[in-house]
This record gives C-alpha cells, sequence and structure tokens, in this order.
C-alpha cells in the first residue's frame, strides 16, 4: 500500500545511534530491574510519553480498545524474572521455557492468540588471520511472542541488540500503527539482513583459503596447517547453517499463510525477508559444498605429496645401495679378489661405482622419481 514507506529503509542499520532508554521495572518479586530494557506503548505508531510497568501498560492499552499495543524489550530473563510477565500477559508454559532456556532451533509455534517465533542472530568475529582456532561466527537467539495488542521480545547472547531498531520504527508513525506484526517483520528482516553480511564475510575466508590451498608455493607442511583451518571453518559454517536453514519454513509460513495476528500489508513484506533467506541458505549450502571439495583436495595434495617424498627416497636408497654393496663385498677380504693385485684395481671400482651410480641416478631423472 502506499501509506506504508519502504521497509527496507527502516530495518537496515543507521550509523545514528539512539539513546538508552531511562526506563526501568521493579517487580521485587519476580523481575530484575535489569531484565528489562524496554517497556512502551505504542498508539497510532506513536509512543507514549510515559514510563508504565508491564502490567500497566497492558491494562492501557486494553482500556483504549483501539490500535494501541505495548512492545516489551527483555535480555536474558530468568524464569523467575520472566514469570510475572508470563502470567500477566497469558503465554504458554511451554513458549514461556523455551524463552527462558534459549538455544532453540529457528521455529514459528502457536499457542491460542499468541505466536511464538525463534530467530538466530549470527555475529560475524573479526580475525587478522584464520587458524585452525578461529572463531568465524557467533551466534545468539531473539525469541518474540506476538500477539493481538502486545509483542514481548526475549534476546539471548551478546549480540542482536534491538535497540537502534526500535528507535528507528519509532521514527516511521505510519508503520508502526500496523502493530505488533511490524515489529516482527522488521526484526526478522534485521536477521536476515545479518545473515547476508556475515555470508559475505565468510565468502572471503573462503577465497582466501582456497587460494592457498591451491597455490603453487604450498608445502607439505602448509597444506597439513590448511586442514585444520578448512575443518575449523566447516564447523563455524554448519553453526551458521543451523541458524539458517530451520528459519526457511517459518518465513514461508508468515508469508503465505493468513492468519489475523500479522496485517495483510506486513504479510506482503515477509515474502522479502523469505526471498532473502533462501538466498542465504543457497549461500551456505555452496559454502559446505565448496568446503568438502576443498578439503578433498587438500588431503589429495597432501597424499600426492607424500608419494612424491617416497619415490626421492626410495630413488636415493636405490642409488646408494650400489657402493654400499660393492664395499661390502671387497670388505670380505677374500685371497682372490678381482683386481687385488692390480695397481689401479682401487681407483677402477671407484669409477665404476660412480658410473654405476650415475646411470641409475639418471634413469630415476627421466622417470620423473628425482
Amino acid at each position: 500500500m502506499s501509506m506504508i514507506r519502504d521497509l527496507r529503509a527502516v530495518v537496515r542499520p543507521s550509523r545514528r545511534r539512539g539513546k538508552q532508554s531511562p526506563y526501568h521495572y521493579d517487580n521485587t518479586r519476580n523481575l530484575k530491574a535489569s531484565a528489562v530494557v524496554d517497556c512502551a506503548v505504542y498508539s497510532s505508531g506513536r509512543r507514549i510519553k510515559e514510563q508504565l510497568t508491564p502490567a500497566e501498560a497492558l491494562r492501557r492499552v486494553r482500556a483504549e480498545d483501539g490500535d494501541s499495543f505495548v512492545w516489551i524489550g527483555l535480555h536474558e530473563p530468568t524464569e523467575a524474572e520472566f514469570s510475572g510477565i508470563a502470567t500477566e500477559y497469558g503465554l504458554h508454559p511451554l513458549a514461556v521455557e523455551d524463552a527462558v532456556v534459549a538455544h532453540q532451533r529457528p521455529k514459528l509455534e502457536r499457542y491460542d492468540d499468541s505466536l511464538f517465533t525463534v530467530l538466530k542472530t549470527i555475529h560475524y568475529v573479526e580475525h587478522t588471520e584464520l587458524t585452525p582456532n578461529s572463531e568465524v561466527v557467533e551466534t545468539g537467539e531473539v525469541m518474540c511472542f506476538t500477539g493481538r495488542d502486545y509483542i514481548i521480545t526475549v534476546r539471548h547472547g551478546g549480540q542482536g541488540s534491538l535497540r537502534a531498531l526500535r528507535h528507528r520504527l519509532e521514527e516511521d508513525p505510519e508503520l508502526l500503527a500496523k502493530g505488533p506484526s511490524a515489529v516482527l517483520h522488521a526484526i526478522a528482516d534485521q536477521t536476515v539482513d545479518g545473515y547476508l553480511a556475515v555470508a559475505d564475510a565468510v565468502q572471503m575466508d573462503i577465497d582466501e583459503v582456497e587460494i592457498e590451498v591451491f597455490s603453487e608455493n604450498a608445502g607439505y607442511g602448509r597444506r597439513g596447517g590448511d586442514a585444520g583451518r578448512i575443518y575449523q571453518l566447516k564447523r563455524e559454517v554448519l553453526e551458521f547453517k543451523r541458524a539458517v536453514s530451520p528459519l526457511m519454513r517459518p518465513m514461508q509460513l508468515l508469508s503465505e499463510r493468513p492468519t489475523r495476528l500479522i496485517d495483510p500489508d506486513i504479510q506482503n513484506y515477509f515474502r522479502d525477508v523469505a526471498d532473502h533467506l533462501t538466498r542465504v541458505n543457497d549461500q551456505v549450502l555452496g559454502f559446505d559444498d565448496l568446503l568438502n571439495s576443498i578439503l578433498q583436495a587438500n588431503l589429495a595434495q597432501a597424499t600426492v605429496a607424500q608419494n612424491e617424498d617416497m619415490r626421492k627416497i626410495t630413488s636415493w636408497a636405490a642409488i646408494f645401495a650400489v657402493p654400499t654393496m660393492i664395499a661390502g663385498i671387497y670388505g670380505m677380504n677374500f685371497d682372490y679378489m678381482p683386481e687385488t693385485e692390480w695397481r689401479f684395481g682401487y681407483p677402477a671400482v671407484l669409477l665404476l661405482t660412480v658410473g654405476v651410480c650415475a646411470v641409475i641416478h639418471r634413469g630415476f631423472r627421466r622417470n620423473g622419481w628425482l
């Protein structure tokens, strides 16, 4: 619709950083002040400039019975800290348990009149050099409880902060007027955009490893180190894959299956998120296949290098066998040895030894063994 601005511009990161919210919720029974990052009521897309507890915010919204909704942001709450909000908002116990325990697969579940969405956030860990112990990607989680008049976000991990996203959305009241589903879309879009950035960075690491593996200057010792780096990179790509692939089905459902909790206009924009996610998923699958090929090539190069070394060792052993054999024969000190009484016998044997060794060496060189 024309009333909705370009959502991509809204959810993409900007250089401007919002001020930290002064809000602190203090419920001595269940919730520590540090668990709630922010709690706000939005009416017609505009934030109400009033500090309310989660319970007060919900009562305020339902008393108005309009287009208002509550957005509560939590960071790593314990079960005791979350129980007050869960009871007040009627959240399903199974979803609450998943949100507190964390380490969940990306998924979308419906409980009564709410949607429970789990998204994995990915952060690229900068490093000067890729080593067998380098950490390439770091994961976190964002869980979203989406209802008719509320959205509760629970974040785990040091990455994936939603504070900047909240400020950008607040700058577009027309979008926020669409309700909690607009917030859910913005979170999903920001998460998938993060996947795209991480995929580009991982691609550069893979290109670097690939170039070094097939470099002419890569010796046998270097190839052994490359195997460790390739395997570590495969582990990090697998972690990336675990965040991306399971999210395909939830995004497909959000973009294709109508539900009264998702605004029809916002649902159209979930298709864009699903398309970008498909692109990232294809990239990650390609990374895995490419790393398998690079690892196999690296192991093949190591095997070839070992074979070359063994051929060289065998060739020199055959060459040195000639003087060893002749010296062994003459070392037996028999009375009637060939040419022992001849004045030039000793030089002749030396010349014979050198000549035979030279012929064998030439033969090995011609066959590529030396």
